[in-house]
């Protein structure tokens, strides 16, 4: 009798006690954490930028996001994006990206570029130390030629001292890694590309390479590969080939058995791609010396096809310009391999004008090339897009360790689409498109993008640091 009064009395202070309401609450959605392998209907509580519960009850919050019939996901993070500003970053969050950071060419010095984007950001942010811009000031060179006349200068022994202390100083300061353009500094000999390399295996911090030209190299695509991957294993640094469709093209396959090969013997090499035929760099930079493929040039400003004239004019001027005719075959292979990171390699918006990768790669590939095409199930297209780059830096990068999935104290980045309709809309000619179907996108629990509209005013970004 005691005890049935006792269930009596707490049953009644039950029910005074109002339910906990979260901050901010997802229910009903179709939620996919790829690391931890879960796909199933669940409600979300977040509070203070965390996730604090996954239940399979529906949450009380303060404010509910109703996610029924949509994907709830991890946001993706975008290792290779050079639209580091809030308009590229709108198109991005638009994309359902929520981490987007600067790794192949970097930015030096670092530590002014992280100020100036403190409070300014929708998405997180970061950089690698650039080594073409570290190269360019040992020259005693603006940070604007890097790519131009810095680049075809050979370095003293001064002048690669001083290089390298820059470097160094940039890794202390929280880089990401090295970035390396070695397509844009022909100039950059072997010892010198060796030094960084040493200098990165001593810093325990990757380099983000885009490899050397092939016309440098007897026009042997596997050459420049060849060249770093020695690099890499001789010295012990960690190495991130950046886009490995645009540089090898045809001889990707190929390229990526040899990455697979050395990755089971140990070594820590990893690679990325983008779902579009077309690259895209500014028209001024190294890589156009000596150049005659003109058709393939469309000029990013106009839309117009380049000539040998046009070519020439504009080159003087300087801008973007589209690279076309890659192969689609091999582009679809490598989309479809569930061991390689996907990656925009955006390009920044410039009164509208861009490459469509800026706004569309991760809609791509989940409209194209998971629903049409069935070449990738959702959970492998999400892993390449989260926990896979996630994984490519939480060694070094404690943040990284909470973002990219969807678990109890991770960091409330977040992305809900419907899987129906999700597709890029952006095109060469018509860019700045947002993509469909992208309803909700969350930065540190901050909604960037709601019901399908990017929010301007929202600035959740924080600055992703290593440690």
């Amino acid at each position: 009798m005691r005890n049935m009064r006792l269930l009596f009395v707490v049953t009644a202070l039950m029910l005074t006690v109002p339910l906990l309401a979260w901050e901010l609450v997802i229910n009903n959605g179709r939620v996919i954490d790829p690391e931890s392998g879960l796909d199933a209907i669940r409600n979300i509580a977040i509070e203070e930028g965390q996730i604090r519960k996954i239940s399979p009850r529906a949450l009380k919050g303060d404010v509910v996001i109703d996610a029924t019939g949509l994907v709830v996901s991890p946001g993706f993070i975008d290792l290779h994006a050079h639209g580091q500003d809030a308009v590229s970053n709108r198109f991005q969050a638009a994309d359902g990206v929520t981490t987007a950071l600067e790794l192949e060419i970097g930015i030096s010095p670092i530590e002014s570029w992280y100020a100036s984007r403190a409070g300014k950001a929708p998405l997180n942010y970061g950089t690698s130390v650039s080594h073409p811009w570290a190269r360019a000031a040992a020259l005693g060179v603006a940070a604007e030629k890097a790519l131009t006349s810095a680049a075809h200068a050979v370095l003293s022994e001064d002048q690669l001292e001083k290089m390298l202390a820059s470097l160094r100083r940039g890794v202390e300061q929280g880089a990401l890694g090295i970035g390396m353009g070695i397509t844009y500094t022909p100039a950059a000999n072997h010892e010198e590309i060796y030094r960084v390399f040493e200098l990165a295996a001593e810093l325990k911090r990757p380099i983000f390479v885009h490899m050397r030209n092939p016309k440098f190299m007897n026009n042997d695509t596997l050459a420049p590969l060849q060249e770093v991957i020695s690099n890499a294993v001789i010295t012990g640094a960690a190495l991130h080939v950046v886009h490995i469709n645009s540089s090898l093209d045809e001889s990707a396959p190929q390229a990526v058995e040899m990455i697979r090969k050395l990755q089971a013997k140990g070594f820590d090499i990893t690679t990325e791609n983008y779902p579009y035929t077309a690259g895209s760099t500014r028209l001024e930079s190294a890589l156009f010396d000596g150049w005659s493929d003109y058709e393939k040039l469309q000029w990013v400003a106009t839309g117009e096809i380049l000539n040998k004239e046009s070519f020439e004019r504009y080159r003087k001027e300087g801008g973007w310009v589209i690279i076309h005719g890659r192969s689609q075959k091999t582009n679809d292979w490598l989309v479809a391999q569930p061991d390689l990171i996907i990656a925009s390699d955006g390009i920044p918006f410039v009164d509208g004008l861009s490459h469509p990768r800026s706004a569309g790669t991760f809609a791509k590939i989940l409209g194209k090339y998971v629903r049409e095409d069935k070449l990738l199930t959702l959970m492998q297209a999400l892993a390449k897009m989260t926990i896979m780059p996630a994984r490519r830096l939480e060694s070094y990068v404690p943040q990284m360790k909470h973002k990219g999935r969807i678990q109890k104290g991770a960091d409330a980045d977040i992305t809900i689409f419907d899987p129906n309709v999700i597709i890029d809309q952006a095109t060469y000619t018509k860019p700045a498109q947002h993509s469909r179907g992208i309803v909700h996108v969350l930065v540190n629990g901050i909604p960037v993008v709601s019901n399908g509209k990017v929010i301007e005013s929202a600035y959740p970004g924080e600055a992703i640091l290593a440690e």
